[in-house]
């Protein structure tokens, strides 16, 4: 059940214990002017049932909470005792009044992370950047109106990369993941066992057998290639034998004594045994989807060729920079290769703004052939070296490379863009354990980078409105005393 509220309380009527006022000018109160609270609230609605069960807390309160939390880079408890200390905090998720009490319990965090998803959190992104890009004036405000006036009605410069979002997950070696799930299989046999019969016998499992031969084996650190799949077999058939014997106990007394998180484990394991036979046996793995983590399944290697290292596990994004703001075109927590994203991304810039791009910014792996001949069909200039041979005349040739220093200059945006979601925020270690909740956090760091950007545009033309009114004041009285206007304005 959802109830909306009536009005968004205003600051100057929120009372303190010990008086005054909030500033206006606190970051706290400009960025929740920033964000649209009544759209979001429609579709925050939307979620729930209208009639029955419990009120759920506003979406001010939800999103606002997930939104402290990321800036502060929190836990969900700290975030929860942030926001009971600081009146600014109570103020941006729509208190009335300061109250020195918890706000929610620090479970609530989950819940808030299920129910604003990616989709939920990619759909207000999008709404704020296409509010904020069209009050430029460089963008059309709908398509009715056509394209802009310039060169073959093309307007703005669209930016294109993609990045991995890396999980807070242990580096997935083999072995060591082997005896991880040989571990969680041995608590499902001693689970099931107290559900059996009396009398019943209790299968061998071997486990400190198998404990110290792990041990052995990590101990060794440079352990040959004979050591490397005697250790993998030796934990295979630990563990394919304790699923044969949970299969025979389950029989008798039923998966339903396990918890959800035992049987999802156990599902996971039965998987993951699977592709290592199979890689044990042929060397590699026939399709995609070869699982990382028993507690993140979900989690692939991404193929990166970082100087740090060759592959990064975690969801892999597509991102898009128009003016300064950044969107998530695509999630994908299987790898792909981005170059072939960019005519679904050129499309959905003129779906958005009526026109295409004028100019594509990009690195090598997008140039590929159907992309320059896309490009060249629709009058676009795809960023980067031309094809063929370099022109003989040496001020073409000059003017050729001007033009690719600027576009390069203009592409590096988004990796600064990348950059402040892994160092201001938390883009470069997603902590939370859900696929649908890691989803939810990769969004929010987006919305708040363009948040962020909001206040500061808006926080710079308030500053250029003010020192435009004091040099027309100083002007006004320095032309009364008979100084010379245009002495005054070279000042």
């Amino acid at each position: 059940m959802y109830r909306k509220k009536d009005a968004t309380p205003e600051f100057p009527r929120m009372h303190l214990a010990f008086g005054g006022t909030l500033r206006e000018d606190n970051r706290w109160v400009l960025l929740s002017l920033a964000i649209p609270w009544d759209e979001v609230e429609k579709r925050y609605a939307e979620l729930m049932n209208p009639g029955n069960g419990r009120p759920a807390l506003p979406v001010r309160v939800a999103l606002g909470a997930c939104i402290i939390k990321e800036k502060l880079k929190t836990t969900d408890e700290e975030t929860v005792e942030q926001i009971r200390e600081n009146p600014y905090l109570q103020y941006f998720i729509g208190y009335e009044e300061y109250r020195d009490e918890q706000p929610f319990d620090p479970s609530m965090m989950v819940h808030f992370r299920k129910r604003l998803s990616g989709e939920i959190l990619k759909e207000i992104n999008d709404l704020i950047v296409e509010r904020e890009v069209k009050a430029t004036g460089t963008y059309t405000e709908g398509k009715e109106k056509g394209p802009p006036e310039g060169e073959g009605g093309k307007c703005g410069t669209l930016i294109v990369d993609a990045t991995c979002a890396p999980e807070a997950m242990r580096f997935p070696h083999d072995v060591t993941t082997l005896d991880e799930a040989r571990r969680k299989t041995e608590r499902i046999i001693d689970r099931l066992h107290d559900a059996m019969p009396e009398g019943s016998v209790k299968p061998r499992t071997h486990r400190k057998i198998a404990r110290r031969e792990f041990l052995s084996f990590i101990r060794n650190r440079k352990p040959r290639v004979r050591d490397i799949r005697r250790a993998l077999k030796t934990q295979l058939q630990y563990i394919e034998r304790n699923l044969r014997n949970i299969t025979e106990m389950a029989a008798v007394a039923g998966f339903s004594n396990l918890s959800r998180k035992e049987y999802r484990d156990l599902l996971v394991i039965s998987e993951y045994v699977r592709q290592q036979r199979e890689l044990y046996r042929e060397g590699e793995l026939a399709g995609s989807g070869r699982i990382m983590s028993i507690w993140k399944p979900h989690v692939r290697a991404i193929a990166r060729g970082k100087a740090r290292g060759m592959y990064e596990f975690g969801a892999k994004l597509s991102v898009s920079l128009v003016e300064g703001y950044a969107r998530v075109e695509r999630l994908s927590w299987d790898n792909y290769n981005e170059g072939i994203e960019l005519k679904a991304q050129i499309e959905a810039h003129k779906e958005r703004y009526g026109a295409y791009p004028e100019v594509v910014c990009a690195d090598k792996i997008y140039r590929n052939r159907d992309n320059l001949e896309f490009c060249k069909e629709h009058g676009i200039r795809l960023s980067g070296p031309k094809l063929g041979r370099p022109y003989k005349d040496e001020q073409r040739k000059r003017a050729q490379r001007r033009i690719e220093r600027e576009d390069e200059a203009m592409r590096v945006a988004i990796e600064g863009k990348f950059g402040e979601g892994k160092t201001r925020y938390t883009l470069d270690r997603i902590e939370t354990r859900l696929k649908e909740t890691s989803e939810s956090v990769i969004m929010m760091v987006f919305l708040l980078m363009n948040l962020a950007k909001v206040v500061r545009v808006r926080g710079r033309d308030l500053l250029f409105v003010f020192v435009y009114l004091i040099k027309g004041i100083a002007e006004n009285l320095c032309f009364g005393f008979g100084f010379n206007r245009k002495a005054v304005r070279a000042a």
